[in-house]
């Protein structure tokens, strides 16, 4: 089986180091609506129904020619909501040496309801909502050096009230299925599991980092430079006590190049997990330097300039494809924006 493999984040350490140190990506579908991988699929109701088949993922099934075609809105004439079941099905492998790294199953968007066993036993809670990332730790039921199977049920229309009037009640095409990729995320046992920047225009810099697995780590270290790589000031760095599950880092910058729609310049940040001297994780974050403002009675600042804003109301879809999209497509829809503005 033809599997993607990906390294989420890049440095400049020797490759051996890099390994133990990253968080792998191990894409078990395609990345887009142009890069597909089939995976078995069965549907219950609509459209070449109730016959084990494949079906390309990530996509949406109707678009396939699987189900039923449903429109949101239920006037002026009621209509009754699409409720088919997809079934999928898919094997992988998992090598030995991944034994005693933490393993996260990623399903980046769902349409909507989903149920999620690896080698017969449930991964966890059913997911409900189909515009979020969600995941499952599946470390302790994968079969290392062996095929593992991964069998994923989807209800597109929710079990919760409160989805559907949400997410399905609403003027447009409704769909179902695995819309988006998904992978497995293999990290090092004491690891990063997020972190949220906080760069301001003027040079103010702070970053939280979180983890329910930092392990032994004591301390943790950034590093802010350009995308050509060079330092744009000194190492940052903070420190962790015994049990803390978030380590925060602060400090200013001078001479900022800041983000703006016109101009958005960007800098990435270099975050290590530290135990002593030995780097337990790292990750890369791009941001940019940039300060939002909302003035009561006033409006919309970004770096101290007064912004309007027109309407534009842009939905995640495709003619051909629904809401599985591709790069290609996001980039065209944004610079026909701006090219409007």
């Amino acid at each position: 089986m033809r599997i993607m493999l990906f390294l989420a984040l890049a440095t400049c350490l020797s490759p051996v180091i890099l390994l133990a140190q990253l968080t792998e990506r191990v894409y078990l579908s395609g990345t887009d609506k142009d890069h597909t991988v089939n995976w078995d699929f069965l549907i219950d109701k609509g459209m070449n129904s109730g016959e084990w088949t494949t079906i390309p993922v990530p996509s949406n099934w109707e678009l396939e020619g699987f189900g039923v075609y449903n429109y949101g809105r239920n006037w002026p004439v009621k209509q009754t909501p699409s409720d088919e079941t997809g079934q999928y099905r898919h094997t992988f492998e998992v090598p030995r040496s991944w034994r005693g790294q933490v393993i996260r199953l990623v399903f980046e968007g769902v349409m909507t309801d989903t149920e999620v066993r690896v080698n017969g036993k449930s991964a966890g809670p059913i997911h409900q909502g189909s515009f979020y990332r969600f995941a499952y730790d599946i470390s302790d039921l994968l079969r290392y050096g062996r095929r593992n199977r991964l069998e994923v049920t989807v209800r597109n229309w929710s079990a919760n009230a409160s989805v559907n009037t949400a997410e399905r009640e609403a003027d447009y095409w409704l769909f179902g299925g695995i819309y988006r990729p998904v992978y497995l995320a293999v990290s090092p046992p004491a690891h990063i599991e997020w972190t949220a920047i906080d760069a301001r225009h003027g040079g103010a810099f702070r970053l939280l980092a979180h983890g329910q697995h930092f392990g032994e780590a004591s301390a943790l270290e950034v590093q802010v430079e350009t995308l050509d790589g060079e330092a744009a000031g000194p190492v940052l760095r903070g420190s962790r006590s015994p049990g803390d599950t978030t380590i925060t880092v602060s400090g200013q910058f001078e001479g900022v190049n800041s983000w703006s729609p016109e101009f958005p310049h960007r800098y990435r940040a270099r975050v290590r997990l530290l135990a002593g001297d030995e780097v337990l994780h790292q990750r890369v974050e791009t941001f940019g330097f940039r300060t939002v403002e909302l003035r009561e009675r006033d409006g919309l600042y970004v770096n101290g300039v007064k912004v309007m804003l027109k309407g534009a109301n842009r939905h995640s879809f495709w003619p051909e494809s629904g809401r599985c999209l591709s790069p290609a497509i996001s980039v065209a829809d944004v610079q026909l924006m701006k090219d409007m503005n």
